[in-house]
């Protein structure tokens, strides 16, 4: 009889084209069986249960902010890695900037990889920059093993990680198409952004509705349709991150349509959250682009569940308290981003799968699948089959709960979903085959390993 490390019994099992009962066997970081239907005869160190409950590929958050190094004090790997660990997440992409330094060079890079080897606990991955300054770097990066390059097409708000020209962005993309790898823009023009933005101010407009009103969504078209110009010109293949609506989708879709390597990102916060979200909340709702109304909620809604949407990812984008204040009704001064990172399973669950029947294999699509097809991680992770890595989460889709403060692992607890109500609860997170996240604890041994 053989013995394994871990045997998970009795689940359904969830993946991008079924649901199962079934059994799995896990031993050495790797799943070795895989039974549907009945049980395996085997021993283990340890077994889990999983009778009424679902067991999901691990996540891939393929954009988030963990500001390490340089600005731990936002954020950091070990708060952020738990976050992760406790929705569901087992692998995560760590964007270049919000970390001093930027991940720009080689040598920035390796500080990034330290940081991670020493404090997280799931696996990971980074983005390289592309700035105005590093172009000679591109390949060097590639080589050291970065999934991919990412570009402002409008200031970042971070001084040290500049926003590309034109120019700059072309010539960037014809070096990254020649390593092989790829580009993710943040796609909103400048000019209709930053001219919005001087109007509104100079009138005292400085709402909620005003700061919306200045970052449109025709300014997203308008950076996506240049970009894909740029793309077609060099035949860089392309990600376009954090879409707010239907709209920016549809442009990249007629591109896809015609030929061009594009690809496309949502995230949770512009699936569930509205303007109305960002006047009564304040900072701790305001990104960019920003939250829109209702009704492109629901498009975007549509986009997700007609395979329009390729990936959803958190873009977990963390600032100290401070920073996210609203000062005399002024908007357009707090930093914009929004801490979700620990909540994208939960968003998914209970506004897709419970409130607009969005199935389950879609949903591990979009957060696990897709991405790791996209990224050459295929099939190792984004599955659940036998020889891909032990990355699991199993959920109780009947558990409800409110997500309080105290439920969450950020190094500041402030979230825009806190007091919302959820369906849908991580149970059980597994890493290369180790336990790291269980009944709201975690549970890390010092000889585990996690796999960069």
């Amino acid at each position: 009889m053989a013995t394994y490390d871990l045997l998970i019994r009795n689940g359904s099992i969830v993946t991008a084209d079924s649901v199962v009962q079934g059994d799995i066997a896990i031993k050495d970081g790797k799943i070795k069986e895989v039974s549907i239907g009945k049980k395996i005869e085997a021993t283990a160190s340890k077994e889990i249960n999983a009778e009424g409950q679902h067991i999901l590929p691990g996540l891939i958050d393929t954009h988030v902010h963990f500001n390490e190094p340089g600005r731990t004090e936002w954020e950091g790997i070990e708060t952020g890695s738990r976050s992760l660990a406790a929705g569901g997440v087992t692998t995560y992409f760590d964007m270049p900037l919000n970390s001093t330094p930027p991940t720009i060079n080689k040598e920035n890079l390796a500080l990034k990889q330290a940081a991670s080897e020493e404090k997280s606990i799931v696996n990971y991955r980074f983005w390289g920059g592309l700035v105005p300054e590093n172009i000679a770097d591109i390949k060097e990066l590639h080589d050291n093993g970065v999934i991919g390059f990412k570009a402002f097409m409008s200031p970042s708000g971070i001084a040290d990680f500049n926003h590309v020209d034109d120019v700059t962005i072309f010539k960037g993309m014809n070096e990254i198409a020649s390593v092989g790898s790829l580009l993710a823009v943040h796609a909103e023009s400048t000019v209709i952004c930053d001219q919005l933005a001087e109007e509104k101010q100079r009138q005292g407009k400085t709402s909620a509705q005003d700061f919306v009103e200045s970052r449109p969504i025709i300014s997203e078209i308008e950076a996506v349709r240049r970009i894909i110009s740029y793309a077609e010109a060099t035949g860089c293949q392309l990600h376009v991150v954090h879409a707010s609506s239907r709209k920016v989708v549809e442009v990249i879709n007629e591109a896809k349509q015609r030929g061009v390597n594009i690809t496309v990102e949502t995230c949770p916060h512009y699936l569930s959250l509205t303007v109305k979200d960002l006047a009564e909340q304040g900072g701790v709702a305001k990104c960019c682009p920003p939250l829109r109304d209702e009704q492109e909620v629901e498009d975007l809604w549509t986009a997700v569940s007609t395979g329009e949407i390729d990936v959803i990812a958190s873009d977990h984008s963390p600032a100290p308290p401070a920073m996210k204040k609203v000062s005399n009704g002024d908007y357009f001064n707090a930093w914009g981003g929004i801490s979700g990172a620990q909540s994208t399973l939960n968003i998914l669950l209970t506004e897709g799968h419970f409130k607009r029947n969005l199935p389950l294999e879609k949903i591990v699509a979009l957060t696990a699948t897709n991405p790791s097809k996209l990224f050459g991680l295929y099939p190792a992770k984004g599955t659940i089959a036998v020889a891909s890595d032990a990355d699991l989460t199993i959920v109780d889709l009947n558990e409800r709960f409110t997500l309080e403060k105290a439920d969450l692992f950020y190094r500041h607890k402030q979230s825009p979903y806190v007091g919302k109500s959820f369906q849908g609860k991580v149970i059980t997170t597994i890493v290369n085959g180790d336990v790291v996240f269980d009944n709201g604890s975690h549970l890390v041994s010092k000889e585990m390993e996690i796999n960069a």
